[in-house]
């Protein structure tokens, strides 16, 4: 099994637990070892029940169970809990606002097993008459149920990349002499995707056998079809993934055409047969005589159509095969364009490791400087810090970070932006620390120009330096809040406010068009991972997609620059002319 696999038996193990109100502290065990596994960097499968309880969070439970699913693909614990309630059980887990202690309500109360159970108990009203729901829960589920239905079928980046990744490498390991990548809006970095489209190219005997191993995937839950060139299956987790095999001399061709998107294919192909050839997925093709002359290389399609190759983020009818024609195209961030993290919580609040931790594995992911910004007061599950912790806090931030341990730390806060756009802690406070990022939290239900306001006040104080996750959606959750997104980026460039694109695999927030409208009204954006334990800083891969989706350039986002040129550039010492 691999790591994403004992990951998903461990999280399963852990819903089930709560359901059952079982002892808080086993449940948190398996949720750190979920977390664990699908972050790990070695194959857990591989290690024996020593070196399992080396690695810290692993004690001799986990690293039993773990050896079982290496040794079985399963644990005869895992199978047992299932046995208790319907599998269909977990899917309720997944609707915004249903947690497992509601589940267990509405199961062991009204007998609710499915989706549609539940929608028609809510419907019917008997939701609300159970004690601790009432008509505003109720409300809720089905409202949950509804966007549940609108996303039906869609999967978050990371999870599809996960997915995908898995069984690119188990079709590797059999043909290695063959190509095969993801295509489609996995390999275009959308937000969301559908199915996993993969394609395959060599010459035999390489590739003769893929299309059974591809079937054969030990995830895999149904065949959907089975040919020479093209197979479907369905694999756990709800994918679709489909393989296609085409030859090597049309690979090229191939990629770009299964990438898409849509309109960018049409608009190509279209300007194809203004040139006087033909474009489709073997290559392109003279109209007089039908003769190939680009296919074997996705730059060469491009070329012949007389463009520059075109990163695949920015094939979106979005203006790029304009700036291609132009040789205008921008030179997008990446990765190690960033220098710092500007968002992250410590177990002063609602993280899970300490501070001199955080700033140990952010040296280690190869950054240079970190903002720890734990919750304010008005988070109190969270724990937030008021004024007095708050700046203790920051004592000891300053005092780790004059140890000199190979990373700058930065004294921060998150402070929530209240209902009526105030800020949650007093203004001295904030004063008093090196950078403030404000976020909505709450009262998500504001009418669009109550959200404006609040959010345009927040902007204008003059301690804030940064909007957190500034459209609060939840990716196939819960929609983005009501407000003048003109309106808001208008106030941040004119204040010298910094938008974040929050790199939380569910935030995405801001979005690729709202991120380009930023950029191309002159705001200044951030890339911060708003982590929660040591492992989160690979999420910075997604929030640096979500980036060159928006078109943005590593001068675009204030977190690629040195130390002290981006301390100078934050709103709170670029206002006031200090260095």
């Amino acid at each position: 099994m691999d790591n994403l696999a004992i990951a998903h038996i461990l999280r399963e193990i852990a819903d089930l637990l709560e359901i059952k109100n079982d002892n808080p502290f086993k449940i948190r065990a398996y949720r750190n070892g979920a977390d664990i596994a699908a972050n790990h960097p070695h194959d857990l499968a591989r290690l024996d029940e020593t070196g399992l309880r080396e690695i810290p969070g692993i004690g001799k439970d986990l690293a039993s169970r773990i050896r079982e699913m290496a040794e079985t693909g399963d644990t005869a614990y895992h199978r047992e809990l299932i046995a208790e309630f319907p599998p269909t059980i977990l899917d309720l887990l997944h609707l915004q606002g249903v947690g497992p202690k509601t589940v267990a309500v509405l199961y062991r109360e009204l007998g609710i097993r499915t989706l549609d159970d539940l929608e028609a108990a809510a419907k019917d009203g008997r939701v609300r008459a159970l004690r601790g729901m009432g008509a505003k829960k109720e409300a809720l589920i089905l409202k949950a149920l509804e966007e549940r239905k609108r996303f039906a079928g869609r999967h978050l980046l990371p999870d599809a990349h996960d997915a995908a990744t898995a069984i690119v490498s188990y079709l590797r390991e059999r043909a290695p002499d063959a190509t095969i990548e993801p295509v489609g809006s996995l390999r275009r970095g959308c937000d969301t995707c559908g199915d996993l489209d993969l394609l395959a190219s060599g010459a035999p005997p390489a590739v003769t056998s893929l299309m059974d191993d591809f079937i054969e995937f030990r995830l895999v839950e149904r065949v959907l079809g089975h040919g020479d060139t093209k197979s479907s299956v369905l694999v756990q987790g709800g994918f679709q993934a489909d393989l296609r095999l085409v030859a090597s001399d049309s690979r090229g061709a191939a990629l770009q055409y299964f990438t898409g998107s849509k309109a960018h294919n049409i608009a190509l192909r279209d300007r194809a047969i203004g040139l006087g050839y033909k474009l489709n997925e073997y290559g392109v093709f003279t109209i007089a005589g039908d003769t190939k002359i680009a296919g074997e290389r996705e730059e060469d399609i491009y070329t012949a159509l007389g463009l520059d190759w075109i990163p695949p983020e920015l094939r979106e009818m979005r203006g790029e095969i304009e700036a291609a024609g132009a040789h205008a195209l921008p030179r997008l961030v990446d990765r190690a364009d960033l220098r710092g993290d500007l968002h992250m919580h410590s177990t002063e609040t609602d993280g899970k490791d300490d501070v001199r931790t955080m700033a140990e594995a952010a040296r280690a992911a190869g950054l240079e400087y970190v903002a720890i910004t734990d919750h304010s007061q008005s988070l109190a599950m969270a724990n937030g810090l008021d004024e007095r912790r708050a700046l203790d806090h920051a004592a000891h931030i300053r005092a780790i970070d004059r140890e000199g341990i190979g990373v700058r730390l930065l004294a921060g806060i998150e402070c929530d932006i209240k209902p009526d756009g105030s800020l949650d802690l007093a203004d001295d406070c904030l004063a008093a620390l090196d950078l403030v990022i404000v976020s909505v939290h709450s009262a998500f239900n504001q009418d669009r120009q109550q959200m404006t306001d609040r959010l345009l006040r927040a902007i204008e104080h003059p301690h804030v330096d940064i909007l957190g996750h500034p459209t609060g959606r939840k990716i196939l959750q819960r929609e983005p809040y009501a407000f003048d997104v003109e309106a808001v980026v208008a106030a941040a460039v004119r204040h010298g406010v910094a938008l974040e694109i929050n790199c939380q695999v569910h935030r995405l927030d801001l979005n690729d068009v709202h991120a380009k409208l930023a950029r191309d009204r002159g705001a200044r954006l951030v890339i911060s991972t708003d982590a929660h334990s040591k492992t989160a800083f690979g999420r910075l891969r997604w929030g640096v997609m979500v980036a060159r989706r928006a078109w943005l350039q590593p001068s675009d986002v204030l977190n690629t620059r040195p130390f002290e040129e981006f301390r100078s550039g934050l709103r709170r010492h670029a206002e006031r002319g200090q260095p």
